[in-house]
């Protein structure tokens, strides 16, 4: 039988002391929030890093429309995966936006009006090296093969990061933004006709989120990558377990032993290698 040490830290919170890393499609929460309703269980558990601040909270790295779904359904708790953040098994990378639906032209004068951003020639080759420099925030690689480096004169990480979220919230409502990995732009035009261009992010730090959030901030939306391994996938713990009016201490209690009578029936499987679910 699997040893409950060896399962991934589960636990039930107070769901105000969770804290989003970045801004959520609010139209993304009713949907979930009636899902969660009417199947009356947290299928997924978000993930979550605790601040070392003294006012235990936790970063929500991973599941902030199931924690505003949970808010939203007036639950006072919720259950979620604790990681700490120097978790061997805890990567963060960037994601990159395919920007769609607005001429390549009107996405570079976007971007020219906006204050301390400074757009200076470059090419897509080199994105990683030029986002080694202090001062670059991205890269935006056109359609017709340009590229720019996007550059602040400003050098804090705050200033990086609000500078950042202007970038995103300047084309998120004129144009449509997808996330990928992939930095090809001849093939990313063959998958989207109406390609405006490529947003290539530079890499973040676990530490560096936790700053920019504990000091009440966000990072870009759709910026972000988490993996985790291992990762709590299909508890469906009952909503109504999340909603009692019990201490805390007692409910966490109650989670362990539902969690090892599963243990026990043998209904908690581990898969190491790669997995594709089909019932998602």
């Amino acid at each position: 039988m699997t040893e409950l040490r060896d399962l991934p830290r589960l636990a039930i919170l107070p769901v105000d002391k969770l804290v989003l890393h970045e801004h959520h499609d609010a139209q993304r929460t009713p949907p979930i929030a009636e899902s969660i309703q009417s199947s009356g269980v947290l299928r997924n558990p978000p993930v979550v890093v605790p601040l070392q601040d003294g006012s235990d909270r936790y970063v929500v790295l991973d599941g902030a429309n199931r924690t505003t779904a949970i808010q939203s359904l007036n639950v006072s708790n919720i259950l979620a995966q604790v990681v700490d953040s120097d978790d061997p098994g805890l990567s963060l990378s960037s994601w990159n936006h395919v920007i769609w639906g607005i001429s390549p032209d009107e996405l570079l004068h976007v971007f020219m009006d906006l204050p301390n951003l400074v757009l200076q020639p470059t090419d897509c080759e080199n994105a990683s090296r030029t986002l080694m420099d202090i001062h670059s925030l991205a890269v935006l690689c056109g359609p017709d093969g340009d590229a720019y480096n996007l550059r602040t004169p400003r050098l804090m990480f705050s200033h990086h990061i609000e500078i950042l979220n202007a970038i995103v919230d300047s084309y998120k409502e004129r144009a449509r933004m997808d996330r990928t990995q992939l930095k090809c732009v001849e093939a990313l035009c063959k998958l989207y006709p109406q390609f405006s261009g490529l947003l290539i992010l530079p890499p973040f730090r676990i530490d560096q989120v936790l700053h920019v959030v504990g000091q009440g901030h966000f990072m870009p939306p759709g910026s972000t990558r988490l993996t985790i391994s291992p990762r709590a996938l299909h508890l469906n713990y009952p909503l109504e377990k999340l909603a009692t009016q019990k201490p805390l201490p007692e409910m966490n209690a109650e989670l362990q032993g539902w969690i090892q009578e599963r243990l026990s029936e043998k209904r908690v499987r581990y898969y190491a290698e790669a997995t594709y679910l089909f019932d998602e």
